[in-house]
């Protein structure tokens, strides 16, 4: 059943009140607000270190492992975490220092879609006689969907990934910025990329439950972009880029609840984007005056 919405509420009070007192809407702006800070943090690393490739692959990887999972016989999770996670690290192994580069992703490119067509044609032709709709529910989301389960599990692994970005970020950044100073140092930036890639796999399997795989370079990438455009200060453009997909989340989701014939992920991306580009306007009027 759609919600109700708010756009009859007699003002924004009550219908912000209403909204809340719906257990599915709760539950999507807590997940979604923990998916969208690991998202927001991972990202602006992804950014930085001109990996933005990397999450775009990782969202067809994330389409076919969930599809091999559900072809399977097994929850479509379990496939979407594996996949993203194995797939990472082994583009960060292939690559130099840790990080994927271009012939490495393109390769990955090449073949797994066609793997997610495979295993999506398994499981709607096979014995257990599967529709589809799992497919459309990986492509585009299903944050108001989540189960209290769900929502608990997403929450803890978002949660996960915000104490990891935060515990490794100052060498993370040092070895984004001067891998062979870093390296000369003792930072171990092989290991840095390769914990770093496996955290970004963990991070589009989690987006995914909230934006569908197609919109998840979206998370990754625009509230980093915009907090690029916003300051050069690392730390201050991490903690803006965490706070901007978290806004976007929240925005996102009341205009999805407000009108309901709009897809959450949709609303999220529009705002995301909006975000994006009031930020780079912004720059762009600051530099004309300076």
């Amino acid at each position: 059943m759609s919600p109700p919405g708010l756009l009859g509420a007699a003002d924004p009070v009550t219908g912000i009140l209403h909204m809340l007192a719906q257990p599915f809407e709760v539950r999507a702006l807590v997940a979604g607000s923990l998916i969208a800070a690991a998202a927001g943090l991972v990202g602006w690393f992804v950014v930085l270190r001109s990996q933005v490739f990397t999450g775009d692959a990782l969202s067809h990887v994330a389409f076919t492992g969930a599809l091999a999972a559900l072809a399977a016989g097994i929850d479509l999770r379990i496939g979407l975490f594996t996949g993203c996670v194995v797939f990472g690290l082994a583009m960060a192994v292939l690559g130099r220092d840790g990080r994927a580069d271009d012939v490495v992703i393109g390769n990955v490119f090449a073949w797994v879609l066609g793997l997610g067509v495979l295993f999506l044609t398994i499981y709607t032709t096979g014995a257990g006689g599967g529709d589809g709709s799992a497919g459309v529910t990986v492509l585009f989301g299903s944050i108001f969907g989540l189960s209290s389960g769900q929502s608990a599990v997403a929450e803890l692994i978002a949660l996960g990934v915000v104490i990891v970005m935060a515990a490794i970020g100052r060498p993370l950044l040092f070895a984004s910025l001067e891998p062979a100073v870093a390296a000369a140092r003792g930072v171990p930036v092989r290991a840095l990329g390769l914990l770093f890639l496996a955290v970004v796999g963990v991070t589009a399997g989690e987006a995914t439950q909230a934006v569908g795989s197609l919109l998840l370079l979206g998370l990754l990438s625009a509230p980093a972009g915009a907090a690029r455009h916003l300051t050069d200060r690392p730390y201050a453009a991490m903690w803006i880029s965490a706070g901007t997909a978290v806004g976007s989340v929240w925005g996102g989701l009341s205009i999805a609840y407000a009108a309901p014939r709009l897809p959450p992920s949709f609303a999220i991306m529009a705002v995301a984007a909006g975000a994006y580009l009031l930020a780079a306007l912004a720059a762009a009027i600051g530099r004309r005056h300076a």
